[in-house]
């Protein structure tokens, strides 16, 4: 249990089905992409800290056991950080191309929570995350941009997604 006062930030999971390997010339673009779009991030404000293995990122870190499967998973300072980040430069970009590398999935594929301040969530965490939004829709367990909770997990707050980008979930 948590302290009602800590200071919280907010962690994000993104997974994606691949369409292709990731040594593929269909995936080239995407993965020249993945160093500076990752030092984007790092730089942007808010930025708290992003999932990566000794290869510099997380492309190589299984999630739900499936090969086919990329996470991306961060913590940010706020939900206004993270969408700020989002939609704008690089990975603007690279989200209006996610159709050329990706699977189009049904299901929740992305979702958020608060954490502790200082507090690096697990892979097992987001997948256990993941799993209860798909079965309840967004909560203050686990919710989405769309249907955001403040940190305290009161009412659901709506935060402005592009429509030309628009979430997954």
């Amino acid at each position: 249990m948590t302290d009602a006062a800590a200071p919280l930030e907010l962690a994000q999971v993104n997974i994606s089905r691949l369409k292709f390997p990731l040594d593929s010339p269909e995936l080239k673009d995407f993965v020249d992409a993945l160093e500076p779009v990752n030092a984007d991030a790092e730089a942007a404000d808010g930025f708290v800290w992003r999932l990566q293995s000794e290869s510099g990122d997380a492309t190589d870190v299984r999630v739900f056991g499936d090969d086919w499967l990329i996470v991306n998973m961060t913590v940010w300072r706020d939900p206004e950080a993270l969408t700020a980040y989002m939609y704008q430069g690089r990975h603007r970009e690279m989200l209006s191309r996610r159709r050329e590398w990706f699977e189009r999935v049904r299901e929740a594929m992305t979702a958020l929570w608060w954490v502790p301040a200082g507090h690096r969530p697990t892979v097992a965490e987001a997948e256990a995350r993941l799993l209860h939004l798909r079965a309840h829709g967004p909560t203050p367990y686990a919710f989405t941009l769309r249907t955001s909770f403040p940190a305290q997990g009161a009412e659901p707050v709506s935060l402005a997604v592009p429509e030309d980008l628009g979430c997954s979930v």
